[in-house]
């Protein structure tokens, strides 16, 4: 098994139960998050740990799972599908690993534009509710 096949496993046991220190410890001190609804990238290792965190509380708490999983090297690319208040998500994770396994670009794409405005509004209860506890 690759450095990055190990760290993509350790990604799918925190995709839908977030534990923040754990994933900081996947987390690369600079990485980036690409949000599908905030248009500036986030950097840094806990500005992308509290963003995903965040979405795999929103996402994760019902029927989420991955359908397909391509890996070329260090990246990653996952197709996640879920159900959000009655809303179909359908999206991608691309994922970037450095060369000792840890998170170094990390980006969410979402469709459709009714799947979008859900997660908007969901992770924005979920990030205000991670600021109310920081």
């Amino acid at each position: 098994m690759t450095i990055t096949e190990k760290a993509l496993a350790e990604w799918h046991e925190l995709a839908t139960a977030p534990d923040p220190s754990r994933l900081g410890r996947l987390v690369h001190e600079d990485a980036v998050f690409h949000s599908p609804v905030v248009h500036r990238p986030q950097e840094g290792r806990d500005l992308v740990v509290t963003y995903l965190s965040a979405a795999a509380s929103t996402l994760g708490e019902n029927d989420f799972r991955y359908e397909r999983e391509l890996v070329d090297g260090q990246n990653v690319m996952l197709e996640f599908v879920c159900t959000i208040d009655g809303i179909h998500v359908n999206g991608i994770d691309l994922i970037r690993f450095d060369e000792s396994g840890l998170i170094v670009d990390f980006k969410v794409m979402i469709r459709p534009l009714q799947a979008v405005n859900k997660v908007w509004e969901s992770m924005a209860a979920q990030l205000e509710k991670a600021a109310g506890t920081a």
